[in-house]
């Protein structure tokens, strides 16, 4: 049998043409204690506009949009069209002031609900051990 699972907002997303900035929740500001001392900081987020039923549904793209990369499974893409519509993305903090993160940018829309953020910490994995396919 499947299960569901409960995912709580944390925060939300807040773009305009001068700054991007999380605002984390008042009752999950404690949570942001020391995040200062990173410089980056990895972003969970709902695709709120990409959940629907079709999209959801989605399980094979041509990766960025583009007809001549190969038919790829959602799971080996960065595609917004997926079972689950979360988002994950590396962003560098700028500051923070009481229960708002202010980032670089983000691949986020305005209003994006955020499920949790987690502090960056860089793989030791060497680059050599990496494998990707020709069209990233």
């Amino acid at each position: 049998m499947k299960q569901t699972y409960q995912i709580i907002p944390v925060g939300v997303v807040h773009k305009n043409k001068d700054q991007t900035e999380i605002e984390i929740y008042p009752e999950f500001s404690r949570a942001l204690l020391g995040l200062d001392t990173f410089s980056h900081i990895v972003v969970l987020y709902w695709f709120h506009k990409n959940d629907t039923p079709e999209k959801r549904s989605t399980l094979q793209v041509h990766p960025r949009k583009n007809k001549k990369n190969p038919l790829t499974g959602v799971f080996g893409t960065h595609s917004p069209a997926r079972p689950n519509p979360i988002a994950m993305t590396l962003c560098k903090i700028r500051d923070i002031q009481s229960n708002r993160i202010r980032i670089a940018d983000i691949d986020a829309f305005d209003g994006s609900p955020v499920i949790d953020i987690k502090a960056f910490i860089p793989d030791k994995a060497a680059r050599s051990d990496i494998k990707l396919p020709d069209w990233v």
